[in-house]
């Protein structure tokens, strides 16, 4: 005797409908520009791809985009496990603001922080003539290209950590200093474990939205060819100067970077959930 289907729920053929719907919508609009990319960055051959990829300029963005990421990625993840700490662990007044502040970056345009940047540290911005005064130079520089993309990026680990440090409580670190640890053998031997697969999963996002920043970076950094173009601004640069396989194989690069930090994601998704 066959089972009835149940009450609720879509059914066997409305399953496979929505399996096909998803599949199909997912190589429309995610596999075929992916592969689309690779396909044009290879359209002339492996000698023309590589040729583009070691052109100096390229070589200098992405080393520039590495770089820059190498900077922010380990400033974002202090920052964040330090607001989290503080959060999740500890009850002051403006802490709400403190949280409330930690979500800026995802409400404000990269574009209006990277002028907000420019109008205070700019030749003609607040901070401008000291800095002139004293040599120092931030913005069509690296510093402002990072301050802006630390900005960015900022909230990224502290949301991942957030919530689990929040979920855990302060028992175990009651504990441990019950026991005579001190401060650092807490955080070292009881918290870092327990948000370990978190705090690498936040900076696997950091990363990747440090490594892919345009708009903001933008402004910052006088898309100086061979000097403050990061590998985005340098594909609109290979775009603009009608080298449509070259700008493919920068991107082509991009698009790893991409693909990388998408399997370790899914990779440290896995370990969080077990």
């Amino acid at each position: 005797m066959s089972t009835p289907a149940p009450p609720y729920g879509p059914s066997r053929r409305g399953e496979r409908i929505l399996i096909g719907l998803a599949v199909g919508l997912t190589v429309l609009f995610i596999a075929a520009p992916l592969a689309f990319i690779f396909v044009r960055a290879f359209s002339q051959g492996w000698q023309v791809y590589a040729a583009n990829i070691l052109h100096p300029a390229t070589l200098h963005a992405i080393w520039l985009t590495t770089i820059t990421a190498i900077i922010v990625v380990p400033l974002n993840v202090a920052f964040g496990i330090a607001a989290a700490w503080a959060v999740a662990k500890h009850r002051f007044p403006g802490r709400g603001i403190l949280v409330t502040m930690i979500e800026i970056p995802f409400s404000i345009s990269p574009i209006i922080a990277g002028i907000c940047y420019l109008l205070l540290y700019g030749r003609q911005g607040l901070l401008g003539p000291w800095l002139q005064a004293n040599d120092l130079q931030v913005m069509f520089a690296l510093p402002g290209i990072v301050l802006v993309t630390m900005f960015v990026t900022a909230p990224f680990v502290a949301r991942e950590v957030l919530p689990l440090m929040q979920a855990q409580g302060t028992e175990q670190e009651q504990a441990a200093v019950t026991l005579g640890a001190n401060g650092w053998q807490v955080f070292r031997r009881v918290t870092l474990p327990n948000i370990k697969w978190a705090l690498l999963y936040g900076a696997v996002l950091c990363t990747a939205r440090a490594v892919g920043e345009f708009g903001g970076v933008s402004v910052v950094s006088g898309n100086i060819r061979g000097q403050t173009n990061t590998l985005p601004l340098h594909v609109e640069l290979l775009f603009n100067d009608l080298n449509a396989v070259g700008a493919f194989a920068a991107a082509s690069t991009l698009t790893l970077i991409a693909i990388v930090a998408l399997v370790v994601k899914a990779l440290l998704e896995g370990r969080k959930a077990a």
